[in-house]
């Protein structure tokens, strides 16, 4: 089953790379064709075949975000998840026919080499399905005062490093959600109507949304090469800490905790150098996409 959650969590990751990089291309080009009507560019996205083709990518990758949680560790499939940058340089570049430079093909390894040793040291096995309440409601308030901190101090920095912490608690958001997925999902062994009753379903739907508008925030707030590797590494950590605290997820720690953090630091580096990219900023040469 975990290789089974590790395929499902890549084609998840694929296919959010490959929604980023349509709805890009189709907002870059109305906006060069807005005619300057208010809104005007929101209607026009949604007949344009390349942004629907980029939502759909989104429905399939939920579709595979949830397949994989179902069938692994949350501590397995949300650092996989992180294989979005990875995926976002290969569909870019095959897209707008750029080779990428040498620089990122080594950050390209460097995230891949990381992220692999990271889970091999590491080692999370399965744990429990179900979250009881109690549990819930102590991680819970644990990471909403994390996110109320980070946002109260994101508050009074300047650009860069405010889209940094902002990056942060906006994984913690999408680590929490995919959480609250993975709890909600083991309900539907009960049958559809339990997991349509369950509270987590609803919360996957509210905390999910609220994630995502943090998410434009942060995105807002400074360069994608600033709030990237918080926002790569803070999901990849938060799930690690959530699948051992909430699932019961086993990790192996001790003395590796050396070339675990060793691993992290290798994800971290090969992210920022992604994030400069064009093929993953949405920047080309010439100007923006």
């Amino acid at each position: 089953m975990l290789i089974v959650s590790v395929v499902l969590a890549l084609m998840a990751a694929l296919a959010n790379a490959a929604a980023s990089v349509l709805q890009r291309r189709a907002a870059a080009t109305e906006k060069a064709a807005s005619t300057g009507r208010r809104f005007s560019w929101l209607t026009h996205l949604l007949h344009r075949p390349v942004w629907m083709w980029g939502s759909a990518m989104l429905g399939l990758s939920g579709i595979c975000q949830a397949g994989a949680l179902a069938a692994g560790p949350l501590a397995v499939v949300q650092p996989v998840m992180a294989t979005e940058l990875l995926f976002t340089l290969v569909v870019g570049s095959v897209f707008f026919h750029r080779r990428p430079d040498t620089r990122a093909w080594w950050a390209f390894l460097s995230m891949v080499l990381g992220l692999a040793a990271f889970l091999v040291l590491v080692h999370p096995t399965a744990g429990t399905t179900r979250v009881p309440v109690g549990r819930w409601l102590a991680a819970g308030a644990g990471l909403l005062a994390v996110v109320i901190t980070l946002l109260v101090v994101a508050a009074r920095l300047p650009s860069a490093p405010r889209a940094t912490v902002l990056g942060a608690a906006t994984a913690i958001g999408f680590a929490g959600t995919a959480a609250l997925m993975k709890d909600a999902i083991a309900r539907l062994s009960d049958g559809i109507v339990a997991l349509l009753t369950a509270w987590q379903t609803y919360g996957v739907a509210v905390l999910g949304l609220v994630s995502f508008l943090l998410l434009q925030v942060t995105l807002r707030a400074g360069t994608l090469v600033a709030s990237q590797p918080a926002l790569t590494l803070g999901d990849s950590l938060t799930s690690v800490v959530l699948g051992a605290v909430l699932f019961d997820e086993k990790l192996t720690l001790g003395w590796l905790i050396v070339p675990e953090l060793a691993a992290i630091a290798l994800v971290g580096a090969g992210s920022v150098q992604l994030a400069r990219t064009p093929e993953v900023s949405g920047k080309e040469q010439e100007g923006v996409w």
